[in-house]
């Protein structure tokens, strides 16, 4: 899935023959970019796990990093430090990064991920370029030597950071608070409405689509807030950045601010019918511009880059707002979110009349250097990210939105202690939206008609749920049960395994678009603007876009912005999860850019 317009790449280099073999055509893509294509095409095969896969995208890109660094006299490698001399640098370089990144996938996706494809699909990579797969040599000055030592020193990093590597990434320690929602069935049992619920599903489906054995939800990474990152400090409790806690029911400084959360995503999903008729520009012109931590832009007078107003694009609300929660849910077949924000990179080196400068300034460099140090800087972050983000999720546990409203939901209204179904735990009571069904509003021809055999319960004004066909028809939006209420999903998923603050989603974005921004040096996309273009009829949850959608972005910060409440429009995070996130994701991904010049320009602490 990529984000901005594409060039396409120059194919009119001569081919290259290295002992007698011809390389393949790689569509002007340098070595580094084939082997992150080939790692990205390995992520969308296994089950997501954003965790690990951020961790994989950067050791794999500090390995190609440390092969390209070895030939470089000033850049200093991050796992092996080596300096090497060659007659053809570029090509000792991507012999040596090639060699490493074929072990290190080897390793980690064969092997630990247990994909039986892999071997497959790496050794057909290696035939491509031209190098032999059963050279394992690790001494000596040759570059595949070089690469195995630094794969070898790579896995063995692997085995003792902190990932849980050789228990297949799982800590099995983790007990959760609550017992299993079934989600078939109305409502919800907590014994802490503040802590994460595991859901039981009838069939239970990855966001790529691939089966996950078993009907109950197993939590992904409570350990991995623990994990060594790239340029976050160490915490003895797994909490490198720590915002503080989410909002919380019952507490009296923050009750209310947990009840307006689950009051904000029903609004959000209230806004999800096709039928509204309601049309809102969503070119920059109108959208983003956002101070970080809010959603407090308007857009932009004009295109920061041509000093030209932006076209508007006139489009129904209820499709966008879709649209935005299902591109950037990123499945089926995803790259998940650290993956995805490498796509969006590689997009921007793509774009027409992109200059490859580093920071913005300088000489432009070859495609192989951008290449290796964007990827190096990027995953860096994501990889931070991930660890920032999830060990905030393990420290504080939090609820995500579908046991919060079906909890609160079953309890009752916590607006009118002298009204029917009052409970101080229960929802807010608000006109249109969160109401009590009585014998009136159920009358005939009334809002709560359907309701009627449950007068004196919570009704919601919502997302109706999965239709029976989601190609052709479409439920949208109406009076439902507060306890059978249901997130914008696909429903052999519902809800990610795992606590909900600080959204994941929202942390990796800022992060990337923080490095892309420095990488750059410019927060705008090439142009000052990048699109997606989504096809009418295309959408998975139900039928829909009702028209052609054309996703616009001004800089990366309003793409990253976009794919943080986009969680909000998917029923799967409060507010809190997003702006906390959105702000953690802006120190990683500014510590992460800031530490990987200092091994461009080696001055790097040993």
């Amino acid at each position: 899935m990529l984000v901005a317009t594409l060039a396409a790449c120059s194919d009119d280099a001569p081919a290259t023959t290295i002992d007698g073999c011809t390389r393949a055509d790689l569509g002007g893509r340098s070595v580094a970019r084939v082997w992150d294509d080939t790692l990205l095409e390995l992520i969308r095969q296994v089950v997501p796990a954003p965790t690990v896969h951020a961790r994989n995208l950067f050791h794999t890109s500090a390995a190609m990093w440390d092969a390209w660094a070895a030939y470089d006299p000033t850049a200093e490698g991050y796992f092996v430090t080596e300096k090497h001399t060659a007659a053809d640098v570029n090509a000792a370089r991507e012999a040596a990064m090639s060699e490493a990144a074929y072990r290190i996938l080897l390793w980690r996706y064969a092997t630990v991920s247990d994909l039986p494809a892999a071997t497959d699909q790496l050794n057909a990579v290696m035939a491509e370029l031209c190098y032999p797969t059963d050279d394992e040599s690790i001494e000596g000055n040759a570059p595949v030597a070089l690469g195995n030592r630094i794969a070898a020193a790579v896995i063995d990093y692997g085995a003792t950071d902190g990932a849980l590597e050789d228990e297949r990434y799982k800590d099995s320690s983790y007990r959760p608070a609550n017992d299993p929602m079934v989600v078939s069935d109305p409502g919800t049992v907590m014994k802490d409405p503040n802590s994460w619920q595991p859901l039981s599903l009838g069939v239970q489906l990855s966001q790529n689509g691939l089966p996950i054995p078993g009907n109950v939800q197993t939590y992904i990474g409570p350990h991995w807030g623990y994990v060594s990152s790239f340029a976050l400090p160490s915490s003895p409790d797994g909490t490198p950045i720590d915002p503080g806690p989410p909002p919380r029911l019952g507490d009296p400084a923050t009750d209310a601010e947990f009840k307006q959360a689950a009051v904000d995503v029903l609004r959000y999903s209230s806004l999800l019918d096709a039928a509204d008729g309601v049309e809102i520009d969503i070119s920059p012109a109108s959208m983003g511009n956002n101070a970080l931590g809010t959603n407090d832009g308007s857009g932009y007078d004009v295109n920061p880059v041509t000093g030209e107003p932006y076209e508007p694009q006139p489009t129904a609300r209820a499709d966008l707002y879709r649209v935005i929660a299902e591109y950037w849910a990123d499945g089926p077949t995803s790259e998940t979110p650290p993956g995805h924000w490498n796509l969006i990179a590689n997009s921007v080196a793509d774009s027409p009349g992109f200059e490859r400068r580093v920071g913005g300034v300088g000489p432009e460099v070859d495609a192989l250097e951008w290449d290796v140090k964007t990827y190096f800087a990027l995953n860096g972050a994501v990889h931070d990210a991930a660890i920032a983000a999830w060990g905030l999720k393990a420290h504080y546990d939090s609820v995500r939105p579908i046991s919060m409203i079906r909890y609160m939901g079953g309890l009752g209204q916590s607006s009118d202690p002298a009204g029917t179904a009052y409970d101080p735990d229960g929802l807010p009571l608000v006109d249109g939206l969160i109401e009590v069904i009585t014998a009136e509003s159920s009358g005939q021809g009334e809002r709560h008609e359907a309701l009627a055999d449950h007068i004196g319960e919570i009704a919601v004004h919502a997302w109706q749920g999965s239709p029976d066909h989601p190609e052709t028809e479409t439920s949208g939006v109406g009076w439902i049960r507060a306890v059978d209420w249901v997130p914008y999903q696909r429903p052999t998923f519902v809800t990610p395994s795992f606590a909900g603050y600080v959204s994941g989603h929202s942390t990796f974005s800022r992060a990337a678009a923080e490095v892309l921004t420095g990488i750059t040096g410019s927060s705008s996309f090439p142009g000052g603007l990048a699109h997606w273009p989504v096809d009418q009829g295309t959408l998975l949850h139900e039928e829909g876009p009702t028209k052609d959608v054309d996703l616009q972005w001004a800089t990366y910060y309003d793409a990253s912005d976009q794919a943080g409440i986009s969680r909000l429009y998917g029923g799967i995070h409060i507010a809190q999860d997003d702006i906390e996130g959105r702000k953690i994701g802006s120190q990683v991904g500014l510590a992460a850019w800031e530490l990987a010049q200092t091994y461009f320009d080696g001055t790097a602490e040993s």
